[in-house]
């Protein structure tokens, strides 16, 4: 039965989920979290499991680039020791020419939503969930898997690239059963000085770009954001040291964007069961119809861990929250998912 409890927490999906194939999440995630979802997205299984890594191979193959110290190939399947490939422009190429190839969305999209459809026919998926389309950002991009020294030149490209991506997504699934999620990883590591940008204002500069690019979903269907401090072999880039940050580019992004924003992710790291981290989040002058996620569900200490940080986070937030995991599943054993999807319907279920 697709019916949750008479008062229970919403659940949300950050992307990725480690199975074969769309049709298998939606199979055995749909039935179990979709009650307690307004969106699922479709795992980015197959050849997008490893996020920007796995779609380096647009660079690898494009003649106008080239590799900038790695021997990385897309059959390889997991990215270099030291993280993602990096590629440059090639020596002499006029970067106003240059034109990327499809990164694939709108086709995965159009071939997912059938599987979504169908699903949701045959009584998997509840009946008020959308579909989720996780997109990488530009900026993952240009600075993720381009070296510094083109990076600037590359982010047109990038920008470019996305915005056509997004258009084809929009082609394909009717905007009212649509929700776009946005993965904010690179700006949170620029925000957070362990990366660096080309453009002066730094932190004007991204908040100008994830506006834009919210944007750029029209109404009705539905625009999120996931601020991501990264899942590099299960670790963070940098410590949060709280959630003013995030907060801070929640506030900015709202206030700038024409349209609403519908729902933020904030990660919440699996020891600040604490005030002090929660504290900044009554500080959100979102509208109140914006969902908030706190990626606070943590397979490696429970229900009981995740309790704790749920209650820490009751205790300290004037507005009601869902629950989540900090980043996707995709990296983690396959063979942990059945529990994980366990722990988040037992504290979901748990609200009262």
């Amino acid at each position: 039965m697709l019916t949750p409890p008479s008062k229970h927490r919403l659940i949300h999906l950050v992307g990725t989920v480690p199975l074969s194939s769309t049709e298998e999440v939606f199979e055995k995630v749909g039935p179990k979290l979709s009650p307690f979802m307004k969106r699922l997205p479709d795992g980015e299984t197959g050849v997008r499991h490893y996020w920007i890594t796995s779609q380096a191979r647009n660079l690898h193959y494009n003649p106008n680039f080239e590799p900038a110290g790695h021997n990385w190939t897309p059959e390889s399947g997991s990215p270099p020791e030291t993280g993602a490939p990096k590629y440059r422009l090639r020596k002499g190429v006029d970067p106003k020419t240059v034109k990327l190839e499809s990164f694939g969305y709108g086709e995965f999209a159009r071939q997912s939503y059938a599987e979504f459809k169908k699903a949701k026919a045959d009584g998997r998926i509840a009946p008020q969930t959308r579909f989720q389309v996780c997109l990488p950002t530009p900026m993952a991009f240009y600075v993720g898997i381009v070296a510094p020294e083109s990076q600037e030149a590359a982010a047109p490209i990038m920008e470019a690239r996305m915005a056509e991506d997004l258009k084809d997504v929009l082609a394909v699934v009717p905007h009212d059963d649509l929700a776009i999620q946005w993965d904010a990883c690179l700006e949170i590591f620029v925000w957070e000085g362990v990366r660096t940008i080309f453009f002066p204002d730094a932190k004007q500069g991204i908040i100008d770009r994830l506006a834009a690019l919210g944007d750029l979903v029209p109404q009705p269907a539905e625009v999120g954001f996931h601020f991501c401090y990264g899942d590099f072999k299960h670790a963070h880039a940098v410590e949060p040291k709280d959630t003013q940050n995030m907060v801070t580019m929640a506030n900015a992004i709202a206030a700038q964007m024409h349209r609403p924003v519908n729902f933020f992710h904030f990660p919440v790291p699996r020891d600040r069961n604490d005030a002090a981290y929660f504290k900044p989040l009554n500080n959100l002058t979102i509208d109140a119809a914006t969902d908030i996620f706190l990626g606070l569900v943590h397979h490696t200490d429970d229900v009981a861990g995740t309790q704790k940080r749920i209650a820490a986070a009751e205790a300290t937030l004037s507005r009601p929250f869902g629950i989540a995991t900090e980043c996707g599943w995709g990296r983690r054993d396959k063979a942990t998912i059945p529990r994980l999807m366990d722990i988040h319907v037992a504290c979901a279920s748990a609200h009262d």
